[in-house]
């Protein structure tokens, strides 16, 4: 049995966890491989700013520095900012896939042109990290947003009425005015909306999550990982002073 360890970027009860796995209901994997929901220890409150992209990174490389130790035999980034996914790589050999990236390449293979929905402003920065990383920025149609801030917890429950409509005429016009050919939800924490909206629009619609989850099973079922070349191991680890700053942290956050 492979075990995949996926990592959701928030502190969260079992209840609001048990929102994230929902996801596993959106993609049919086979019998041999498990999924693993784990929350971080620490981090922060939303994805608004630099500040809070490089606590970010650090509470996911903190939630998954001992994920091969533990057993796993790859890992998933449960947020569309690939937070933590670079560092990771230096320290794990075993399959480490975000879904931002992942999402733009694969709406490469169904389209010429995508367009990213999102549901505030506030996250556009981290896409456009990401499309300059993969000098895709003229692939991108546009980055739409609906203007709701997002709930990172309760997601999408209770909202269906507001919101599904404004994603839907958000992306229409992404289709019509933007001359987008694929569709990519902007987080993971917008998933609840997929089915809604790959029913009711006439082009594809990446659900990020889910695709994660497929390439992490297809990448072992190929014996495929990160190449050593792009993401070199450090010459000196330093996962004890890691370790350390995460349990602080974690501590100090639970004292505030």
């Amino acid at each position: 049995m492979k075990r995949v360890l996926v990592i959701v970027p928030f502190a969260m009860s079992e209840e609001e966890l048990g929102r994230r796995k929902e996801q596993l209901k959106a993609v049919k994997l086979g019998a041999d491989i498990e999924f693993h929901f784990q929350p971080v220890r620490v981090g922060p409150a939303n994805y608004t700013s630099q500040h809070d992209f490089t606590l970010a990174d650090f509470s996911i490389l903190d939630a998954g520095l001992d994920a091969e130790k533990d057993g796993f035999d790859a890992v998933c980034i449960d947020t569309m900012s690939d937070s933590g996914m670079s560092a990771l790589r230096s320290v794990l050999t075993i399959p480490v896939i975000g879904p931002g990236r992942h999402a733009m390449l694969t709406a490469l293979m169904l389209g010429e042109t995508f367009s990213i929905l999102v549901m505030w402003d506030r996250w556009k920065p981290l896409y456009a990290k990401t499309l300059g990383e993969l000098g895709l920025r003229e692939k991108c149609a546009s980055i739409r947003s609906i203007g709701v801030r997002p709930d990172n917890k309760n997601l999408l429950v209770g909202k269906e009425d507001d919101v599904f409509p404004k994603l839907l005429e958000a992306a229409q016009s992404c289709i019509d005015e933007d001359g987008a050919e694929v569709i990519i939800l902007g987080s993971t924490t917008m998933h609840q909306a997929h089915a809604y909206l790959a029913t009711r629009l006439s082009v594809p619609v990446i659900n990020p999550g889910p695709l994660t989850y497929r390439l992490a099973e297809t990448a072992l079922k190929l014996n495929l990982s990160h190449s050593r070349a792009t993401y070199p191991a450090p010459l000196v680890p330093k996962t004890d002073m890691i370790r350390a700053i995460g349990e602080a942290g974690a501590a100090a956050a639970k004292g505030a």
